[in-house]
């Protein structure tokens, strides 16, 4: 067994380099083949539909040149100004851009899919209101032997009306909705007319326990007909309403209710609309579906009902519902309240799995297409929604909240879980490519391999700058100051998806995910809406473990009950489809299925390891036949004799640890190399491991780096600037380590072989001298951008170039070239590190007429050969700054760009929102742009690591 000692990793002060740039030549090995799939992909917003077949066929190629993989067509709201182009989503003159679209894409190499609703979420104009989503609200009567109830059981339904667009009074809204002419002007985002709403079912419940159903006694005016008998009695009244959340963002032809997603028939409905408007065409290129997360829920009031609930409850829950009312709304029991809830949440996720997520996947199966879809923020058990869907996919800035989506497909074995990446990333018009591609590093690191980026406006050649944007940033779109080194950015994503998209993930241990804990807890709400951690385990057990083990450098997936159900024990590991775990940690549950604990103990039975992190369960979750399940429960516990915190259980163990660290008594380890600030993920092949890694320290790393394998040789591959090699290593105390060495925030895949023994070719670069200045007039010329190209500018001293005397210089944005003379530094090297200094924001490195790299930050260096240096060199450096001055020049005189219906624009800062409210930056000072410098030559030399 290889001993596991504590990471020890040398930090410098200077700057080290573990990978030469592109102009120093060495041994390099074969990355995997660059395929569509690998590549980036990203959400392409068409605004109104407004898009014409010249346009796609020259945007198509835009994206195509920058190095993306494939788009996904969402049609929203549309241009104010562009309404005679508007198409309305799905109708036939839509479905012929389709056919365009698809066919353009399919010539350029591109992938299609398509978001199956214009906007967000599921719905449109054909969803009549027996397929839209509803709510249910309760009203309690009181009445004693002899009396009958005086008023009618009614419930009076208050009008709901918000709106992003122009306002209007609900009064004057036609019925139904659909009928408004006006739809995407008024920007609706939930709709309740005021009615009278009837009664579903009104249950009476005497002290003495009696149950009596008085639904068929209320007559069509509400009256009750019916004397209370003897007794003191309590009456539940549920009513059934529309919730009249509408579909959000919508364009031209998608305006309408949400569909009620707990109902099979109103699924079915909405997807036989598409089977309609695809009647004809030819869809055979075109890769899948997607689904823009569940997001019913930030409408007011919840979508927490179904027409046939009841029936659904007793089939699931084994009793019926009706009898337990009182408990549904909080007034029985505190016990009985929380398992009725429990039993009532339970019955939503089954619901919301089974009745959408299934059935569109089933609907979609039969034509060959995929489905992606983001399971955060619904109701229900999100590992389970994600583990129906064929690529899962997550959203968000914090790493364990992404772990949910790729969790699911590495336990269900599936090969690609994508992320929505870069929503609101920075401000509007703020985000630099070296921002995006820090956000890009955290995805991976939760196991992400098939990224979105959030979004790309379709947007004619000819619109006005900055063209059409959607409400929310990054805009990645070809009249972003970045586009030209956009190719940079979407190369590095693409070499790190061909080795994600490699093999099968490699993690020691599977997380329990306490649901049932979850679900039993009143909040504040109906229904609890999961998203990761923070929303839902916030606080809890599960909380604490999942980011010890991720802090601590555990790899680990997460899972839930329904696919605990389908995990076997295998030569002393946990099988789950194509992928086998070492363990699985229980952490601190208190109620867990009686289902659920046979089939962990039947594991260790079959020669598994199952760990109980602080406690036993104690309980089970629900109401029916609550004694038997708890006496099963308690019977399996008690048969468990653990000693010195281990129960032998047939072939296998149940451990119950109150310390992580006791996983190493099951050969479970940590990577050392997290101590340090290093964060990873690691996949396996037939041959070895894949490590990606991150130096999220803070600082520049460089020394041995402990690997949790074996290894002859290692490979090392720099996915930023596309260089191989095989590095040093050594084993010590009977490990494996490797040399490296990282900037800040610099991320590097190495490869390990098992068998195949090769001698390390690289060359590791150390500081040898003192940096040289690169002095000289720099020659500033401004070639691209606007809302003018300010005149040239020659300085000996570097600065932004918004520092310069004159307007034109602080509202530009753009590019500028740098040109400067310099004769070779008189002292030798191997090679010198070419440091630009501060740069904003994005810069092409020219050596004598020869492009070097393209460098998009946080730092901007790269090493030279000496070779490549002349006794009299020109260095040029391309500079493009950020999208922010132009745009404050334009907000500051009154320019016109924010032309959009439905929400038009948002701010993600409250100190850039105007007095209407929305997005401005008529307040910002200038934002540095440039080469700001200064600029160093740095020598080095190689030598092989002590």
């Amino acid at each position: 067994m290889l001993k596991r000692n504590i990471l020890t990793i040398t930090l410098f002060s200077a700057t080290l380099w573990f990978f030469p740039g592109k102009s120093f030549a060495q041994n390099s090995l074969a990355w995997p083949e660059i395929t569509q799939q690998a590549k980036p992909w990203t959400r392409w917003w068409w605004e109104g539909s407004a898009v014409d077949t010249v346009n796609l066929k020259w945007i198509i190629n835009e994206y195509k040149n920058a190095g993306l993989g494939g788009m996904e067509i969402t049609s929203i709201y549309g241009v104010k100004g562009e309404e005679n182009k508007f198409i309305d989503f799905t109708l036939p003159k839509w479905m012929n851009m389709l056919d365009y679209t698809l066919k353009q894409a399919e010539r350029a190499g591109l992938g299609i899919d398509m978001a199956q609703a214009s906007g967000w979420p599921f719905g449109g104009p054909w969803v009549k209101n027996a397929d839209a989503s509803k709510y249910f609200d309760y009203k309690i009567y009181k009445l004693s032997g002899g009396q009958t109830l005086k008023e009618p059981v009614i419930y009076d339904q208050k009008g709901i009306l918000r709106q992003e667009g122009q306002k209007i009074d609900l009064a004057v809204l036609k019925k139904p909705i659909t009928a408004n002419e006006n739809l995407q002007l008024l920007a609706i985002d939930q709709v309740r007319y005021p009615e009278t709403l009837p009664a579903e079912t009104l249950m009476a419940y005497s002290e003495k326990g009696e149950v009596l159903d008085l639904s068929a006694k209320v007559g069509k005016n509400g009256m009750l007909s019916w004397k209370a008998p003897a007794g003191k009695w309590t009456l539940v009244a549920i009513f059934q309403g529309l919730h009249g959340k509408m579909v959000e963002r919508a364009g031209p032809g998608g305006e309408g209710y949400a569909i009620d997603h707990f109902s099979l028939s109103a699924t079915n409905n909405y997807l036989n609309h598409f089977d309609r408007a695809f009647a004809g065409h030819d869809l055979s290129y075109l890769r899948g579906f997607f689904n823009d997360s569940y997001e019913v829920d930030d409408a007011i009031g919840e979508a927490d009902w179904t027409p046939d609930f009841l029936s659904q409850f007793k089939s699931r829950r084994g009793y019926d519902l009706k009898g337990h009312l009182p408990a549904l709304v909080g007034l029985a029991s505190a016990d009985e309240n929380k398992r009725v809830l429990t039993d009532y949440r339970e019955t939503v996720s089954d619901l919301l799995l089974e009745h959408y997520t299934m059935a569109w996947h089933k609907w979609a199966a039969q034509k060959s297409k995929l489905i992606r879809n983001q399971a955060h923020g619904s109701p229900a058990n999100i590992l389970d929604l994600y583990a129906a869907t064929d690529i899962p996919e997550a959203e968000g800035d914090d790493v364990l909240r992404v772990k949910f989506a790729s969790s699911a497909a590495h336990v269900t074995g599936k090969k690609l879980s994508s992320s929505e990446s870069a929503t609101w990333l920075n401000e509007h018009f703020l985000s630099g490519l070296g921002d995006v591609k820090r956000k890009m590093d955290m995805y991976f690191l939760g196991g992400i391999n098939h990224t979105f980026y959030h979004g790309a406006n379709y947007t004619p050649k000819d619109a006005a700058w900055p063209g059409w944007l959607f409400y929310a940033a990054v805009h990645f779109t070809p009249d972003n100051t970045f586009w030209e080194d956009f190719p940079t950015l979407n190369n590095y994503v693409a070499r790190v998806q061909s080795f994600l998209q490699l093999g099968k993930p490699d993690n020691d241990v599977l997380v329990y995910l306490p649901f049932y804990d979850a679900v039993a807890i009143k909040g504040r709400s109906q229904l609890v809406h999961f998203d990761g951690i923070e929303h839902g385990f916030k606080g809890s057990s599960f909380d604490s473990a999942a980011n010890q083990l991720y802090k601590a450098g555990y790899s680990f997936d997460f899972i839930s009950d329904r696919q605990v159900q389908n995990t076997k024990a295998e030569n002393g590991l946990i099988r789950t489809a194509d992928v086998q775990y070492k363990t699985i940690i229980v952490p601190a549950a208190e109620q867990m299925p009686l289902e659920t604990l046979q089939h962990l103990v039947k594991l260790a039975e079959n020669g598994a390891s199952i760990v109980f992190y602080q406690k036993m369960p104690q309980d089970v979750p629900g109401f029916n036949d609550l004694q038997n399940r708890r006496a099963q429960l308690a019977k399996i516990i008690s048969g468990l004799k653990f000693s010195a915190k281990t129960a032998t259980v047939g072939k296998g163990r149940v451990m119950l640890v109150t310390d992580l660290n006791d996983l190493k008594l099951l050969n479970v380890y940590a990577e050392p190399m997290t101590a340090s600030g290093i964060e990873f993920i690691r996949r396996a092949n037939a041959t070895g491991k894949y490590y990606f890694l991150v130096n999220k320290s803070g600082k520049n790393i460089t020394g041995w780096v402990q690997l949790n394998a074996e290894a002859k040789s290692i490979a090392v591959f720099n996915p930023l600037v596309g260089q191989s090699g095989y590095g040093a290593i050594r084993h010590k105390n009977g490990n494996t380590e490797i040399y490296l060495q990282l900037k800040n925030s610099e991320s590097v895949i190495v490869q390990t072989f098992d068998d195949e023994d090769h001698a390390a070719n690289y060359q590791y670069p150390e500081v040898a001298g003192e940096p040289v200045s690169v002095k000289g007039l720099w020659t500033i010329d401004f070639i691209n951008g606007g809302p003018s190209l300010p005149a040239q500018v020659k300085t000996e001293n570097l600065r932004s170039w918004t520092d310069f005397e004159g307007q034109d210089y602080k509202n530009f944005s753009g590019t500028a070239r740098y040109s400067v003379k310099f004769g070779k530094p008189k002292s030798y090297s191997d090679a010198w590190i070419l440091n630009l200094g501060s740069v904003e924001s994005s810069a092409k490195v020219y050596l004598n007429g020869n492009l070097l790299e393209t460098l998009i930050g946080p730092d901007y260096q790269l090493i030279i050969a000496t070779s490549q240096l002349k006794k009299q060199n020109t260095l040029v450096v391309e500079v493009a700054n950020l999208m922010a001055n132009r745009i404050a020049y334009m907000d500051k005189n009154n320019r016109p760009y924010r032309k959009f219906y439905n929400i038009n624009m948002s701010a993600r800062l409250k100190e850039n929102r105007g007095e209407d409210g929305k997005f401005t930056a008529k307040n910002w000072t200038p934002h540095a742009s440039g080469l700001i410098g200064p600029v160093s030559l740095t020598p080095v030399k190689f030598n092989k690591p002590q």
